[in-house]
């Protein structure tokens, strides 16, 4: 049973709950005094000790029914159908009393895993598929194309080999045997694949998944297909948690420089100049500013979403933050990501700026006029958008302020660098004056991009 509970916190992560060594000592603790009897407690004991929020509890839930719920095995249609052939049966009495005698022989002469499916005992059964399913290392299948494998694994534990052999000699000796015997072994089988299908749902669902998501971090954000934005919009939710846990806890400890040796001489004075204490030349760091424009325009309505919602993920990493949007003209919506679920805020920015005609000097001009002083040598600057103002004047010279004002102007661009400079793109003029330009086409790169610039804060 200890072996059932590890492959069950396994199958727990599997789900996305997130269950620590500590946390599973405490289940299996809690485990041992209340029992396996009453399945219900069982169940609110897991529910207690490793969920950590209504989504976990959820999800753990769903995978305690699954692991805990066995494929029921088929039932023998020779069976089912033994009351439609009871009048046939009683007036061949005695032709049926000689073969049974006869089968009864036979049966006896069979191997294990023949005699118990001709039995019919479902418990056994289900039992001897469990312990093979333990001896084929079942836990470990991780991919639905290791669906056969495991299935043929389980079966020849079963000794599916003696079971074909039996067959072989039913077939010559008593065909009505062995048809009976071939539906049972029909019906174990297909007990067996829903064994293995239950299985890859506990155990490989967390491969599936990264497997999926791997897929996605590197497919073109403006090239989503519509039932993908779903799962790409949880990806980048799952970027925006994890920059946050790596960058947003406090660091407990100073970055320690070179000796400061006057400092210790001097703190150590007391002692006669012996070292007790020592004091370390630190490095200085500025406090984090970010000044992040996104372009919410229809050109770049496919991707705009997950610009926002990685904007958002900063609110929570770094302490000074501001945020504007626009299309046609230029708003501030740092209030919005601050006090709005990610969902929420997307739909209020893009209801008020998004959809628009795309006038990057209009919003820039915005910007200077009202938010210019912002800007200090301290603060990171973050253009999103694919520089594409229709034509019109991309006030360039605006952007040139804004970089010599900054500490550094970073531009993160959807469109691929081939696309740079032709038709309406102003992207080489604005490039001259950013210190970073970044094609950020992927999932995969505007993580890579947002880590990069956040990083230099830590």
């Amino acid at each position: 049973m200890r072996e059932n509970l590890h492959r069950f916190f396994r199958a727990a992560r599997g789900a996305g709950v997130r269950v620590s060594p500590a946390e599973s000592i405490d289940a299996m603790r809690a485990v041992s005094r209340i029992g396996f009897a009453d399945r219900a407690v069982l169940r609110d004991t897991f529910l207690l000790t490793l969920a950590k929020s209504q989504d976990e509890k959820r999800a753990l839930g769903e995978c305690f029914d699954l692991f805990f719920s066995q494929p029921e095995p088929a039932q023998d249609t020779a069976e089912e159908n033994k009351s439609d052939s009871a009048e046939r049966a009683e007036s061949s009495a005695s032709s049926d009393s000689s073969s049974e005698s006869r089968g009864g022989e036979e049966t006896e002469n069979l191997g294990p895993l023949a005699q118990m499916l001709l039995s019919q005992d479902r418990n056994a059964i289900s039992a001897a598929i469990a312990n093979a399913s333990g001896a084929a290392s079942l836990s470990n299948i991780r991919y639905f194309t290791q669906r056969g494998i495991f299935s043929g694994r389980i079966l020849d534990a079963m000794g599916v080999q003696r079971l074909r052999d039996d067959l072989d000699s039913l077939t010559a000796t008593n065909p009505a045997l062995a048809e009976r015997l071939q539906e049972a072994l029909d019906g174990l089988r297909g007990t067996v694949r829903d064994t293995v299908s239950q299985a890859l749902l506990l155990y490989g669902r967390e491969e599936t998944e990264n497997l999926r998501n791997e897929i996605l971090r590197n497919a073109p954000l403006a090239r989503i297909e519509p039932r993908q934005i779903e799962q790409m919009r949880a990806l980048i939710r799952k970027i925006a948690r994890r920059l946050r846990e790596r960058y947003s806890k406090p660091r407990k400890r100073q970055r320690r420089g070179h000796l400061d040796v006057r400092r210790t001489l001097r703190r150590n004075a007391a002692w006669g100049g012996v070292p007790f204490l020592t004091a370390w030349k630190r490095k200085h760091r500025d406090r984090p500013k970010i000044v992040a424009l996104c372009d919410v325009s229809g050109s770049v309505a496919r991707v705009s979403d997950f610009f926002l919602l990685l904007i958002h993920s900063l609110h929570e990493v770094v302490d000074d933050v501001r945020s504007f949007a626009f299309s046609g003209h230029l708003i501030e919506v740092s209030d919005i990501l601050e006090e709005r679920s990610p969902d929420a805020a997307m739909a209020e920015i893009m209801s008020k700026v998004g959809f628009g005609s795309s006038d990057y000097g209009n919003s820039l001009a915005d910007f200077e006029k009202g938010w210019m002083d912002t800007i200090t040598p301290q603060t990171t600057v973050i253009v999103l958008g694919d520089a594409r103002s229709n034509n019109l004047d991309p006030r360039a010279d605006i952007l040139r302020r804004i970089a010599e004002r900054s500490k550094r102007l970073v531009w993160l661009n959807p469109e691929g660098r081939m696309t740079w400079g032709f038709g309406d793109s102003e992207m080489p003029r604005y490039a001259t004056f950013c210190s970073v330009v970044r094609q950020c086409a992927t999932a995969q790169q505007l993580e890579r991009a947002v880590s990069d610039i956040v990083a230099t804060y830590q």
